[in-house]
């Protein structure tokens, strides 16, 4: 085998191993957690399930748009996704030149990467999933209460073009998942569902007044605050908008 026919073959198999890794998923052992602004009455529970250690990276949503034609910035359809779908890319499959292949995919909707997460057979977090692992730090389940840990997200909110950092640049928690704060917002399965009354939500006054003035100027407690910008970040969305530094990731 000749130079060249090696170096594609390493290449290859760097490639190969790399996709898995990005791919890796981890499980999650279930239990009971308080969401929002820690009221005693919204005890959720959790059931065990996986998730994805990355985000989607801009490599994995490339081979996607190839087998999938119909999600091609060129051909989808306006009620599927708005007119910054994929804005960034030079074309159909050429990402930008300012874009890495491992950062995550972002400017894509909610239609978009649910139908990336069914290809795989997966789906996308529901909100109480990625929230209940997204309170955990390096070494607890939750760490919710620990002030550095609530300036670390809150400052994440202040930086700059995070989006285009690679995955795994920042701290893999607990539960050994990368970048659920500090990279890019995710889609959540229900994102649209924050205002609705539903099994885990029993009460709709509780849920409304995330969206008040009265609950920003409240939200005095790190925690609450953080909480309250997801939520309304949340609230601010419809399944076909499309966000700079906002990305996904899937769930099974």
């Amino acid at each position: 085998m000749n130079t060249i026919c090696r170096l594609k073959v390493v290449i290859i198999l760097l490639w190969f191993v790399g996709a898995n890794c990005q791919s890796a998923m981890v499980s999650i052992k279930g239990g009971t957690y308080t969401p929002l602004y820690g009221v005693d009455s919204l005890q959720v529970t959790i059931t065990d399930f996986e998730m994805d250690v990355y985000p989607v990276t801009n490599a994995d949503y490339l081979a996607f748009v190839s087998k999938r034609t119909k999600w091609r910035r060129s051909k989808v359809i306006s009620l599927f996704a708005d007119k910054s779908y994929l804005s960034k890319w030079v074309s159909d499959t050429i990402i930008g030149a300012d874009q890495s292949l491992k950062a995550a995919a972002t400017n894509v909707s909610w239609f978009a990467a649910n139908d990336y997460c069914s290809s795989k057979g997966k789906r996308l977090p529901t909100i109480d999933e990625w929230e209940y692992v997204a309170m955990a730090n390096e070494t607890q389940p939750d760490a919710r209460t620990i002030e550095s840990y609530n300036e670390y997200i809150l400052s994440w909110y202040e930086k700059p073009k995070t989006f285009n950092s690679e995955i795994g640049s920042t701290f893999m928690n607990y539960w050994k998942v990368y970048d659920l704060h500090g990279l890019v917002w995710e889609w959540t399965e229900d994102f649209n569902s924050v205002l609705v009354s539903g099994e885990s939500r029993k009460d709709v006054d509780t849920d409304s007044d995330l969206f008040c003035g009265s609950a920003a100027i409240n939200a005095t407690d790190l925690m609450n605050y953080a909480a309250f910008m997801r939520y309304a970040i949340r609230g601010s969305l419809k399944a076909k908008y499309t966000m700079r530094n906002l990305g996904f990731r899937c769930v099974k």
